[in-house]
């Protein structure tokens, strides 16, 4: 190639839209090839490097790193390689995008939270949010649910009833929705073992319980939807049949009356505050709305 097809480092990077540092820069870190220099020692660069430099100038505008750019110009891979190793590397960027972007809705309404706060309110919903990673993760409030569940279910049944009962934070909070969040978030963490053990319901058969009770909160789903009033029905003797299998007993209108007070002594402030709490994180029914859907039925139907 002749000398007068080369290409300076100034003209390369006025061609490429970039600053002569960038081209030194790559340069330097292997990613364009020089090649020649001039007889003063500057560099020289063919037209093909003008084209990968684009290249690299597209692949940092998408804010991908270096490394991956170093493995996208790799020349010893075939086409289709090359083309997957593209799609990876983006499907990656994408992936931590949107988590950038999810730490920056709540970040942006955890500030409007702040700002709209009252003046004595301020200072300790700061506190709150401090508790808080950006964006924030459920595993405080899935440690409270294994906490709180029997250790003998089954872990297809725990793991079902943990994903009905953890709200995922939203991915457009409002500010109250920030501070629902964190109350929720403070209310799990204080829950030690002990704790939730004096609270966790004694059954001699708890996966016929907490089985039968999965099964009547997804038929009150519709109910809670249409915003049907509590009733008799199929989802009420599902309830009803749960505790009693659970017991070894069977559902007779004794029984009813016995579980109608046995669920009004248990009721626990903290449990009723968590569903309080979740109902503002999820525009789906919660378990606890189910709940106190059976629960309101079995009053209206026991004397």
């Amino acid at each position: 190639m002749l000398p007068h097809d080369l290409l300076s480092i100034g003209e390369l990077a006025e061609q490429a839209g970039v600053s002569v540092k960038a081209v030194r820069f790559y340069s330097d870190r292997g990613l364009l090839p020089e090649a020649d220099r001039s007889s003063g020692g500057h560099r020289r660069y063919t037209h093909q490097t003008l084209e990968r430099l684009r290249l690299i100038r597209s692949l940092r505008g998408l804010d991908i790193s270096l490394p991956d750019i170093t493995r996208l110009l790799d020349t010893d891979t075939s086409e289709e390689e090359s083309d997957n190793r593209l799609q990876n590397v983006v499907a990656r960027r994408l992936d931590t995008l949107s988590t950038e972007l999810l730490g920056l809705r709540w970040r942006e309404a955890a500030l409007r939270l702040l700002h709209t706060s009252p003046p004595g309110e301020r200072a300790e919903r700061l506190r709150l949010l401090g508790t808080l990673s950006t964006p924030p993760t459920t595993d405080t409030l899935v440690r409270y649910w294994h906490r709180l569940l029997p250790t003998r279910l089954p872990t297809r049944l725990t793991t079902s009833i943990v994903d009905a009962a953890v709200p995922p934070p939203p991915e457009q909070p409002s500010p109250e929705q920030v501070l629902a969040f964190a109350q929720l978030h403070q209310l799990t963490k204080a829950v030690n073992d002990t704790c939730a053990a004096q609270h966790r319901p004694s059954v001699p058969r708890p996966e016929l319980l907490y089985d039968g009770l999965r099964e009547a909160y997804e038929l009150t789903v519709p109910a809670l939807t249409a915003g049907h009033k509590p009733t008799t029905g199929e989802a009420l003797d599902c309830f009803v049949t749960a505790h009693a299998r659970s017991h070894q007993q069977r559902d007779t209108p004794a029984f009813r009356r016995k579980l109608r007070h046995t669920l009004t002594t248990e009721e626990h402030p903290t449990m009723r505050r968590y569903w309080a709490l979740a109902s503002q994180l999820t525009p789906q029914p919660t378990l606890g709305a189910a709940h106190t859907w059976l629960t309101t039925a079995l009053h209206s139907n026991t004397q």
